[in-house]
């Protein structure tokens, strides 16, 4: 089993930084999501071959993190070595085609591999059902995209990369649960070290005084 970097530390005046991997099939517009986010901006994109590199700094309150984007490849001939990607990361967004049932149906089983890398609740999921702007062709309804993510406790959003429709979004809220993950993660370090700094005072003390 592949084993997540640990949570992410930042050091005074550093963004915390979070790995994250957008997997589904080919041509649901994962390339095109992350350009529209990074970039803003939007144009037709060649298939990604074996993986593309994003990093993105974002600002949430007092706090700040930076992304650190992989986009892998969906054709079914990369599926095999995607794994290796994945290796590290802290947050996954898993993308269909709302107008493509197929897709949905491989979103399922890009979540089954996550599931043999990684423990229940490591890595922050969110799926993502892109192109909104085809309704008219749609395939996937809301409520099926909606229900298989509260049956398997991810989030959840509908997008459309070429309309910039929720798209930032997305980016904000997995960015929001990583940091609250984080933080959270911080402060049980902090009331451990306490603990023990109160278990280990009196010994300390004890140990000066003996003659």
């Amino acid at each position: 089993m592949a084993q997540a970097s640990g949570p992410p530390q930042a050091g005074a005046g550093q963004p915390y930084v979070f790995k994250l991997v957008l997997l589904g099939s080919g041509s649901v517009g994962k390339s095109s999501l992350a350009l529209r986010y990074v970039k803003n901006d939007f144009k037709s994109i060649l298939p990604t071959v074996g993986c593309a590199f994003f990093t993105k700094v974002v600002e949430l309150g007092a706090a700040s993190l930076k992304f650190e984007i992989w986009d892998t490849a969906g054709q079914e001939k990369y599926h095999s070595v995607c794994h290796l990607y994945f290796r590290g990361a802290n947050a996954a967004l898993l993308v269909y085609d709302i107008t493509s049932k197929d897709s949905f149906c491989k979103a399922q089983q890009w979540l089954k591999d996550l599931e043999r890398e990684f423990l229940p609740g490591e890595v922050v999921v969110m799926l993502v059902g892109n192109k909104t702007d085809l309704s008219e062709e749609r395939e996937v309804t809301f409520e099926e995209g909606k229900e298989f993510a509260e049956s398997q406790s991810l989030l959840f959003m509908e997008t459309s990369a070429r309309l910039n429709h929720q798209v930032t979004e997305v980016f904000s809220a997995v960015a929001q649960e990583l940091l609250q993950r984080a933080e959270r993660k911080e402060d049980q370090t902090l009331r451990g070290d306490a603990r023990l700094t109160l278990n280990q005072g009196p010994m300390g003390r004890v140990k000066c005084c003996a003659r």
